[in-house]
């Protein structure tokens, strides 16, 4: 019996539960997964609470992805490469052991057949979603991104850290009001809540002419993934362009999370229903 769950604030849009428990069931194993708000000052307090309680792992969101690290034993590669983590397992000993699964989920979403080696990418947004943009851009053989936000200061921590991290690659940054032409890009990431719902659900981070001067080959890619189908992935899908909405990441990073808890693969199928269902 895995007794599992998600920390961060506010959850109430969270569906990890519903996916998570899809998860256990389709690998035959019986458990539990609660959503617990927590605020940053109550981290501490929550921590102790895990301990003592018999968890044996639980996911991580905003505002909680940076400050966890302060709490644990080691950490992956991966969290490492981002500077945060999105899953914990606890150990027999009551450690906490940190891995990201974004990366993870964002480069299993992207189809095989599709090349981006040696190409450029664009990302919208810098801010801790990009990072795993980043490191799957990067694993995939990208050799330039182009950054685009609203505040080109505000980014200069991921800009340089990224660019320490991953010095085979150019980088820029770039407003994202003055915007270039897209057309040589390979793919679009959009990074920001920009298309969330109850977060400028009617908008798009990009205008509709931008989107007009993409080449047809170009993958726009969706980090939200509620609703499914944002303004963004419909205008793309209008154009006749290949998409990918933010669900997709979602389901596989939880995928490797059940896996790192469990040492089992679940059904990805099952989970993303249960998740559909649910939005």
């Amino acid at each position: 019996m895995y007794k599992l769950g998600i920390i961060g604030y506010p959850l109430g849009h969270s569906i990890s539960a519903v996916i998570q428990k899809a998860g256990l069931e389709s690998i035959g194993l019986g458990g539990e997964y609660d959503v617990m708000e927590t605020p940053p000052e109550e981290l501490i307090n929550r921590i102790k609470y895990i301990k003592a309680n018999g968890y044996n792992g639980f996911n991580v969101t905003i505002p909680l992805k940076v400050p966890m690290s302060l709490f644990l034993e080691d950490i992956d590669d991966y969290a490492n490469i981002a500077g945060c983590v999105n899953t914990v397992k606890v150990g027999e000993d009551k450690s906490f052991y940190g891995y990201n699964t974004d990366i993870y989920g964002f480069k299993r979403a992207i189809p095989s057949d599709i090349d981006l080696n040696g190409k450029n990418a664009s990302i919208l947004g810098t801010g801790g979603a990009s990072r795993a943009a980043v490191v799957g851009l990067a694993e995939r053989g990208v050799k330039e991104i182009d950054f685009y936000t609203r505040n080109i200061l505000n980014s200069n921590q991921t800009v340089e850290y990224v660019r320490a991290k991953f010095p085979e690659i150019t980088f820029n940054v770039y407003q994202i009001q003055n915007i270039r032409s897209l057309a040589g890009t390979s793919i679009v990431v959009n990074a920001t809540p920009i298309g969330m719902k109850g977060f400028m659900a009617d908008q798009m981070p990009l205008e509709r002419e931008d989107l007009d001067k993409l080449s047809p080959e170009t993958l726009v890619y969706d980090i939200v993934y509620t609703p499914v189908k944002t303004i963004l992935i419909q205008e793309a899908q209008k154009r006749g362009l290949r998409t990918i909405g933010g669900l997709d990441m979602l389901i596989y990073q939880a995928e490797r999370a059940l896996e790192i808890w469990t040492g089992k693969t679940p059904d990805t199928k099952l989970m993303k229903i249960a998740a559909l269902e649910a939005l």
